[in-house]
């Protein structure tokens, strides 16, 4: 074969090569396309038709030993939630199942709006919880237990009975149980194309632009000296999960609160347990039990902070350990710690390691 040829062929060959990656990739040279596997990983979400829904079940009976262990110490026992989350379960009634709408809804003097009375189908509480919690270990429950922990809702709200076996056989049927199956509208004009032919048109109607630009608006606020503390420590009156921290108004703002910081005495903090590799090895324990889930190193999130628990109960070691092992109510405020279920090591070192000062 004379040299032309061939290099007619390498020609081909290449010109082919390039026309398959450009047809590959929308972004030649930028990243690369995810493998089945990886988007099966991704691929989880449940729609209100149930697809996506993943085989088997999970009973009410089931479903409550998950909550009592996963799910109570932030939505409370029976759902009733807590100071810091919003309640679940409630607001609902046996004649709100059979029509499907909540009639709560439409009250004015009612108090609040629980998860129950809100949601519309029940894939949306299967595909969050399997999705997003609990919230320290996000998908970290099996698939029996999403289904299980979603019955136990649906029993709590009276949706299904005792003995109810919730699986993907039957879900559909749970659905024309929903207390506000009918009360989801489609009439808001975000919907694209034209299945829901004759509403309005949305609200937004924004411009991209590409040239010649108003410069972006910069928002800013100030709290004037005299007014900062009016209504006490702002950042103490903030819930605590969530982007919003508010300022700590009990400082002057700025430079003067690193000043203020600054001037604080402070006081040595006594070393940690050498046993089990000193605080690294409680750190990594703290994690491993999902620990600072609840309690923050410095502050509260759900529970107390560990400086504030060693503060409290310097050199009680055996009474710190207790309370982990055994859970309590009542001592930080009324929001329960349930029992920890870790091992008796474990739980004897992260008592030991507060007691002494909870040194990071």
């Amino acid at each position: 074969m004379s040299s032309f040829p061939k290099r007619l062929i390498g020609a081909a060959l290449m010109l082919a090569a390039v026309v398959a990656q450009a047809q590959s990739s929308s972004f030649p040279g930028i990243g690369r396309p995810a493998t089945p596997k990886e988007v099966a990983m991704w691929d989880i979400d449940v729609r209100p038709d149930f697809k996506g829904l993943p085989p088997g079940a999970g009973s009410v009976a089931k479903g409550q030993d998950v909550w009592e262990a996963k799910c109570a110490s932030c939505h409370g026992v029976f759902g009733e939630s807590n100071e810091v989350f919003s309640p679940l379960i409630g607001g609902t009634t046996a004649r709100d199942i059979k029509t499907g709408r909540v009639a709560n809804l439409s009250r004015e003097d009612y108090p609040g709006r629980t998860t129950m009375m809100k949601v519309s189908t029940v894939s949306t509480l299967w595909d969050y919880i399997n999705r997003a919690m609990p919230w320290n270990a996000p998908k970290s429950l099996t698939t029996e237990e999403v289904y299980a922990v979603t019955a136990f809702m649906l029993n709590l709200a009276n949706v299904v009975p005792d003995n109810f076996v919730l699986s993907d056989k039957n879900m559909a049927e749970v659905q024309q149980r929903m207390p506000n199956r009918n009360g989801m509208s489609t009439r808001h004009a975000m919907w694209p194309g034209q299945e829901f032919g004759g509403l309005p048109k949305p609200d937004a109607r924004n411009v991209l632009c590409m040239k010649d630009c108003a410069a972006e608006p910069k928002l800013a606020s100030l709290l004037p000296d005299y007014a900062r503390n009016a209504h006490g420590n702002l950042q103490e009156q903030n819930r605590p999960v969530g982007p919003q921290r508010g300022a700590d108004t009990t400082r002057p703002e700025g430079r003067g609160a690193a000043v203020a910081q600054a001037a604080k005495p402070t006081q040595p903090s006594p070393a940690a347990p050498a046993a089990g590799g000193g605080n690294r090895a409680v750190l990594a324990l703290l994690a491993k039990h999902s620990c600072t889930a609840c309690h923050g190193m410095d502050k509260k999130i759900v529970g107390p902070g560990f400086a504030e628990m060693a503060k409290k109960h310097a050199g009680k070691s055996d009474y710190l350990l207790g309370k982990i092992l055994q859970g309590g109510v009542g001592v930080w405020g009324p929001i329960p710690m349930p029992a920890q279920n870790l091992p008796q090591a474990d739980a004897k070192l992260l008592a030991e390691w507060i007691s002494l000062g909870a040194a990071r």
